[in-house]
């Protein structure tokens, strides 16, 4: 239903008010109903919250026939468990009916689950982990700095979640980067699951975001649409370069008089006898019975919208050829290849296509070419990394390529959660982290990260790409700059040699195209195959030429691209003889577990061995640690031979 609150005026008009208020008992109706009918859910958050969420969406630039428009502010939800007020709201300005929402909540397979995502037309990004979706709005207000654009984003939070370290992480970066086209509205009714948020856990919202340099408001009622009008429309005018916070002091369950200020209503519904009765005191219809009714007809999934779709067209470049004698590591192939692509892709007096995003480590992941050729379009978000792997996946939304580059130990391991996020909201993120497995050597076993693949299989829209030599890298690097998708490229620390054919010629050479799911054949052999990845290429190679000299002919399959895997190759490798595979990870959950269900999933009763890190590592050289777990050529060859029964 249509109502557009100008943000030129000075106060909402009577009539407006009246129009809200009537909006109010509708939606706090839908509430009661829907979380009764699910017998789950949020109402008194929902309630608590709700004239915040009437009055930000009378007045954003938006249009519901629309969902997606490029011209519409941005909403994020970051508290998601307020789904059915977010729901409700949604439902009141027209984006689908109050039917879809009622007789879908929290149903398997409809399009209004229980906590929001994006299938649900009108909702931005999907969250429900708190603390998160503070960073996601500041990756979108960002994404409009660079662009140029004066699209607004408002960020709904709950003040229980601001006890997550995450948001203090985003704040800093917000007002470094001078986001003042975000404004943060937090429902500060002081209660959370299990009672007063000044006993679970104290904190001065207002204080931390003054510490931090943001514009502070305070709304003592934040009930009074007039007063949450007034600021929101203050801070949708602020050019300051601050962003700005309304903290708004509202109550929870608000206009259910048995339910306010009591915390049990955080995540508890009303039975049917209490609905009665807040029905009643609502002054509205109790029509369960016919919504029950509804409830058990066929699920509808008309209203789901589909994934974003939006990928901006990005040159290429000129690959770089490293000559088979070169010396250098394949994060620095990484660096001159990001650097090749802004030159190619981000043209003064144009807004840029390609971001770098990195946690004090820019030399380190050589994003120092990129940074000198595009300053402006370079991030340096500290010692961040939670915040930074959230916030780059938001700014891949936005029809930007945005790469993420910190050590595999804080990109993987440490933002496993951000990460899964990005996943679940269909984003474009190029994760490239250098610094991965027992290659790092003398930073010792913190640092080295021998979990990479084992984590991200458990993502369902993530590939897994871990180049050979510099050449590889470079092609990599330009395919997942080109092709849409989260993608993920692993390195090692130390220089890597080119890798040659037998004849002594540069493998991947001007004429190799890197394909995902294909595999490299580097030595052909008709006894075994050594099916290996990464840093541990040259080893497989040499350990190779070992098992040569001993009378045993053993090929070598190059596995660059993990996720997806090559089984076809994999099959190809069963059929000469027994499978050995080594790599620079745990011994369990890597290649050799991944290739062992292809096998299995296949019933190939193929001989096989798997070599890997089998503990932590220590602190020295990478050809010491690797000996150490039997990943040195000699301990290859003799893993080989044991294979074979020699």
């Amino acid at each position: 239903m249509a109502l557009q609150l100008d943000v030129n005026n000075p106060r909402l008009s009577p009539e407006e008010i009246s129009s809200l208020g009537e909006r109010r008992k509708r939606c706090a109706r839908r509430i009661l109903l829907a979380t009764t009918l699910a017998a789950s859910g949020h109402p008194g958050g929902s309630l608590s919250a709700l004239d915040l969420l009437l009055v930000t969406y009378g007045m954003i630039r938006h249009d519901p026939r629309n969902p997606r428009s490029p011209e519409r502010d941005r909403v994020v939800i970051s508290m998601g468990h307020i789904s059915p007020g977010v729901y409700s709201t949604l439902a009141e300005y027209g984006y689908f009916t109050e039917d879809d929402f009622l007789s879908g909540f929290r149903r398997a397979g409809s399009g209004f689950p229980g906590h929001v995502e994006s299938v649900v037309p009108g909702v931005e990004w999907d969250t429900g982990n708190l603390g998160q979706g503070l960073s996601a709005a500041v990756g979108m207000a960002l994404a409009f700095k660079i662009k140029g654009r004066d699209n607004r984003v408002i960020c709904l939070m709950g003040d229980g979640e601001h006890q997550k370290g995450q948001v203090a992480e985003a704040l800093r970066f917000a007002r470094k980067f001078r986001l003042d086209n975000l404004t943060v509205l937090i429902d500060r009714n002081h209660l959370q699951i299990c009672g007063d948020t000044e006993v679970i856990m104290p904190q001065s919202i207002r204080g931390l975001y003054s510490a931090l340099g943001w514009q502070v408001k305070y709304l003592a009622d934040g009930h009074d649409c007039n007063s949450i009008f007034t600021a929101l429309t203050e801070a949708y005018r602020n050019r300051s370069g601050t962003p700005t916070v309304i903290v708004a002091r509202t109550i929870m369950g608000k206009g259910i008089s048995f339910m306010e200020n009591l915390a049990k209503y955080h995540g508890a519904p009303l039975n049917r006898e209490q609905l009665a009765a807040a029905l009643e005191e609502l002054g509205v219809v109790n029509d369960l019975e016919q919504w029950e009714q509804k409830r058990r007809e066929p699920v509808r999934t008309d209203t789901i919208m589909p994934p974003p779709a939006g990928f901006p067209e990005v040159q290429a470049g000129t690959p770089i050829l490293y000559a088979a004698d070169a010396k250098t590591d394949n994060r620095s192939a990484y660096g001159n290849a990001l650097q090749n692509l802004a030159e190619a892709n981000n043209i003064a007096g144009r807004a840029p296509m390609i971001i770098g995003v990195s946690c004090d480590l820019e030399g380190s992941v050589k994003m120092g070419g990129f940074r000198k050729h595009c300053p402006d379009s370079y991030c340096e978000a500290g010692i961040q990394e939670h915040h930074a792997a959230g916030m780059s996946g938001a700014l891949s939304r936005e029809e930007l390529v945005t790469f993420f580059s910190t050590f595999g130990s804080f990109a993987v391991s440490e933002a496993y959660n951000q990460n899964r996020l990005s996943d679940f909201n269909h984003t474009n993120l190029k994760i490239v982290a250098t610094h991965v497995g027992l290659d790092v050597g003398e930073d010792g076993p913190t640092h080295q990260c021998i979990d990479y693949l084992g984590l991200m299989k458990n993502y369902f829209r993530f590939s897994v790409f871990m180049p050979a030599d510099p050449n590889q890298t470079d092609r990599i690097i330009r395919y997942i700059a080109t092709h849409p998708g989260n993608h993920f490229v692993g390195m090692g620390r130390s220089k890597t040699p080119v890798i040659t054919d037998e004849n002594g010629g540069v493998f991947f050479d001007a004429e190799y195209r890197f394909v995902p799911g294909r595999a490299d054949w580097l030595r052909r052999g008709t006894d075994l195959t050594i099916v290996t990845y990464g840093s541990l290429v040259p080893a497989a190679i040499e350990a190779s030429v070992i098992l040569k000299e001993n009378g045993i002919s053993a090929g070598v399959l190059n596995m660059a691209s993990l996720l997806p895997i090559d089984e076809a190759g994999l099959v190809e490798a069963a059929s000469i003889g027994p499978v050995l595979t080594v790599e620079d990870h745990h011994v369990e959950s890597g290649l050799g577990a991944s290739a062992a269900v292809v096998f299995m999933d296949r019933r190939l009763p193929v001989a096989m061995k798997r070599l890997g890190v089998g503990h932590y590592g220590s602190s020295g050289k990478p050809r010491d640690l690797y000996a150490d777990q039997g990943l040195d050529p000699r301990s290859i060859a003799s893993a080989a031979q044991e294979l074979l029964g020699r």
